[in-house]
């Protein structure tokens, strides 16, 4: 009770305006003077003394009489477009009317905006905040003596990364491109894909500090309207100083976030985000990352690669299965070597056993140390080939696993049976990138399971595990569907890749309104009346 008392008293209530930046309640808006100087000094106070701040005065109008100024931050617009399109336009092409009126300076605005400036997008403001709302987010506002408006107007530009291919999601066949750090080129590229005009970006701000720019993109039609409510709720929760990756975004949205399982779907490869786009999810971009989320998400998801799609069904079923091994054995093979060796060795093969039991002659350590010492040398491996230099990382891993695992059975510390499971566990840690992570916490929880209660603690941890997937759901869907609750026509897409002519529809367990996705009789030969 005192805990929720004390929680709401620290609530900070706040409202979003129309650009989707969270404002307190209880902070005031100034508004802006009919005096230039006022203005230059209002925002001075509250931008700062900052030398990118770039207030440049002049006088506009035939006769010069009217005095203006252009606000803008040095690095965020694009220099040359500010010259000639903002003060080539105001010093030289506006005709100002000879009546120096009240009403003519009400109109001056409105007059610059639709008869003199060559930019596109422009926009008038109203209030203090909303101008340097404006200029932070990479505008350029222009101010004028006698009218108590703004006008923002859109030439952003500073360096970005150029586009590449994805780093983590390689891809051997189909689209290479990966995002970059731009908001704005993420979304043209999935609009490069999906040319669809009832596709949207929802866009707000996130972060009270920062001012994030984050977009929702949907299908209009496809993605549930309350898919769409939630994900907007949820955003508009957020109540934190800064959003600097997708990462943050996702903690603050996820479902069970005491969970080991990530309830949230990512990827930095436009193709892989626009087909979960057209199967009725919805998109997560954050400006300043290379990553979009997308929700909701089921466990199958991290054993479906977009390759899949792109070859031939026989040998991208197979190389489904071949992952789903894969990740078993990651999880579950150190912890069952440990529980074979420590309780219940009448198991193993006579054979087997006296071969293993040669090896470990002369081993100081119990298996379940022995196994641990090896995991941990392997993640502090993994941990620095990433960390360093590429050219130096992948050089490193191999010759320090080789180095080490040859020095510690040669030693006598590790056994050489030891080395070839964690080896086995290493590579396929690497099959299922998705779950790489998860991969690894499930590791260690096996091993010492095992460790204490040998395959009884597998088994009762592997239980757990099931019972708190099946229990788990992500934006209302449960995590193991179509599996659970089973829907057999989803299972086109499971365990199996079936034809794409036979997959018509789109999976049903993410709701879509509109569940068609092609039409029948796609399958060419005899069921089209073609000669076989």
């Amino acid at each position: 009770m005192f805990r929720l008392l004390s929680k709401k008293l620290r609530l900070r209530p706040a409202t979003n305006n129309k650009n989707g930046t969270k404002v307190a309640i209880n902070s005031t808006s100034i508004d802006l003077s009919k005096k230039l100087e006022d203005n230059i000094k209002d925002l001075r106070n509250i931008l700062g003394q900052s030398n990118d701040v770039i207030i440049h005065k002049m006088k506009i109008g035939s006769n010069g009489n009217l005095d203006a100024a252009i606000v803008y931050i040095d690095g965020l617009v694009e220099r040359n477009l500010v010259n000639q399109d903002i003060l080539r336009p105001l010093i030289f092409h506006m005709q100002m009317v000879e009546d120096d009126t009240e009403q003519k300076h009400s109109q001056l605005l409105e007059f610059i905006q639709t008869s003199v400036l060559t930019s596109a997008e422009t926009f008038p403001l109203k209030n203090m905040t909303a101008v340097s709302d404006a200029v932070l987010a990479g505008n350029t506002a222009i101010l004028m003596e006698g009218v108590n408006q703004a006008l923002a107007i859109n030439l952003r530009g500073w360096e970005s990364r150029n586009l590449e291919e994805a780093k983590n999601e390689l891809a051997i066949r189909g689209p290479k491109v990966g995002f970059n750090e731009t908001l704005r080129t993420n979304t043209a590229l999935l609009r490069r894909i999906i040319r669809d005009p009832r596709l949207t970006f929802d866009s707000l701000k996130v972060g009270e500090r920062t001012n994030t720019d984050v977009s929702v993109a949907y299908i209009k039609g496809i993605a549930k309207d309350g898919l769409i409510e939630e994900v907007r709720q949820r955003l508009n929760r957020i109540d934190t100083d800064a959003i600097l990756d997708v990462g943050y975004i996702e903690q603050f949205i996820e479902d069970s976030p005491s969970s080991l399982f990530s309830t949230i779907g990512n990827s930095e490869r436009p193709d892989v985000v626009a087909a979960r786009i057209m199967e009725g999810r919805a998109a997560i971009l954050v400006d300043g990352s290379p990553f979009a989320l997308t929700v909701p998400m089921v466990f199958i998801e991290g054993f479906q690669n977009p390759e899949d799609y792109y070859a031939r069904p026989y040998f991208a079923s197979a190389i489904r299965w071949i992952r789903f091994l894969a990740f078993i054995l990651s999880i579950y093979l150190p912890a069952v070597y440990v529980a074979l060796m420590s309780y219940h060795q009448e198991l193993f093969p006579t054979t087997l056993l006296i071969t293993v039991a040669a090896a470990r002659e002369g081993i100081p350590f119990p298996v379940i140390a022995e196994a641990l010492i090896m995991i941990i040398l392997f993640e502090v491996l993994r941990e620095a080939g990433l960390r360093m230099p590429r050219s130096l990382g992948q050089a490193m891993s191999i010759v320090g696993a080789l180095v080490i695992g040859q020095t510690a059975v040669s030693a006598g510390l590790v056994g050489a049976p030891m080395v070839v499971v964690l080896a086995t566990t290493a590579i396929a840690s690497f099959v299922s990138s998705p779950h790489a992570d998860l991969g690894a916490t499930l590791r260690f929880l096996m091993l010492i399971a095992a460790g204490l209660l040998g395959m009884f603690g597998i088994i009762a941890l592997s239980i757990e595990l099931l019972s708190q997937l099946a229990a788990l759901r992500s934006f209302g869907i449960p995590y193991l569907s179509p599996i659970t609750p089973l829907n057999i026509g989803d299972l086109k897409d499971v365990f199996l890749r079936a034809p794409l002519w036979d997959m018509k529809n789109r999976p049903q367990n993410i709701g879509s309104p509109n569940s068609q996705r092609q039409a029948s009789g796609q399958k060419t030969g005899h069921n089209r009346g073609e000669k076989r």
